[in-house]
């Protein structure tokens, strides 16, 4: 038990479910739809998750604060729309200034979120909930209804979605699923490793503690924000790529798979606790649900039913569940600590 509890933290407990519960469900639906291990459906699959992923990302980086961001989808949404229509008039712009572009609207959309949750003291449900509504009502306003078509954008975007990184055996490994991968990994050891990326733990934990001891809490909450705008503003992109043909409906609804998606893969509701690679896994898991109910033919009204289930089961297990094993961690590692051993006894004497 003494090797359990110094190498598996209780938060990787949901992890390591989560990797069992894919599994399964992989298995459980491969018997229920025919042809379901093919190629096709591994890559319909891995393009759900690359957009659920890169806003799990950002959407984590806000619970960690003890917070939420609502409005992901809408900034999706709108940098989906608004980069579809520059490019639809300029074919010739640069991928990489397409791509800047919609970071930068992600993110400047996310900073309006960040200075009045940081700076205004405004709850975070309350903002996110009413620029998820703003922001979608600018997009209806200002695009006069109008439809970016696939065949108004340049080839080299119409292509990206097939575009293959790498082949490992019978499957392709697309390029934006790796971009998704690598945003994962950047946060992951960002989070593990920067200063920036342990005050959102610090933040989450105890704001009281946080403030006290001279953390910036406003400025850290902030960042979240834009981040969580600019990973937005990037799936908005992926989402252009993938689908072509984008109204003002694009990416409506996707808050609900983001925050189950990030709930799902361990990260703490109430703050400072859960990972980056956590809220992939949840992504993961959702993506399969998603693309494996649609083949089932399974309404789309019961697939939200499914994903608010999926939150309601994983708040009541962070409330129940992960609380009693971080009790029996801390108490056993406590148990450990205060045995003397040969290193430690002054005396030098086994006990």
């Amino acid at each position: 038990m003494i090797w359990l509890q110094r190498y598996v933290r209780p938060e990787q407990v949901r992890e390591l479910i989560l990797l069992l519960l894919i599994v399964v469900a992989v298995i459980f639906f491969g018997a229920l739809i025919e042809n379901y291990y093919t190629e096709r459906t591994f890559n319909r699959i891995a393009s759900s998750v690359t957009v659920i992923a890169i806003m799990a990302v950002g959407q984590t980086l806000v619970v960690l604060t003890r917070n939420i961001d609502l409005s992901v989808g809408s900034i999706a949404g709108c940098t989906a729309y608004f980069v579809g229509t520059l490019l639809a008039n300029n074919n010739d712009l640069h991928p990489l200034m397409a791509v800047l572009i919609a970071v930068g609207l992600g993110a400047g959309l996310g900073a309006i979120n960040g200075v009045l949750v940081a700076f205004a003291g405004v709850p975070s449900i309350i903002v996110t909930l009413g620029t998820l509504a703003i922001f979608r009502g600018l997009l209806v306003d200002l695009s006069g209804a109008k439809t970016v078509t696939t065949d108004s954008l340049p080839l080299w975007l119409v292509d990206l979605p097939r575009l293959n990184f790498v082949t490992l055996g019978e499957f392709d490994i697309r390029a934006l699923f790796i971009i998704a991968v690598a945003m994962v990994v950047i946060f992951q050891l960002a989070t593990s490793y920067l200063k920036i990326g342990r005050q959102f733990y610090a933040v989450g934990s105890n704001p009281d503690a946080a403030i006290l001891i001279g953390l910036p809490v406003r400025r850290v909450i902030f960042i979240a924000f834009v981040l969580s705008g600019a990973l937005a503003g990037l799936a908005g992109f992926v989402t252009l790529a993938r689908f072509g043909n984008i109204t003002v409906e694009a990416a409506r609804g996707m808050e609900l798979a983001v925050v189950a998606a990030v709930v799902v893969g361990g990260v703490n509701i109430f703050g400072g606790s859960g990972t980056v690679v956590g809220a992939l896994l949840g992504a993961v898991l959702i993506g399969i649900l998603e693309q494996s109910l649609f083949r089932l033919q399974i309404s789309e009204f019961w697939r939200d039913a499914v994903l608010g289930l999926l939150i309601l089961l994983a708040v009541a297990s962070d409330a129940v569940i992960l609380q009693r094993l971080r009790a029996l961690w801390a108490r056993g590692e406590l148990r450990h600590i205060a045995a003397p051993t040969p290193e430690t006894d002054p005396g030098g004497h086994r006990t």
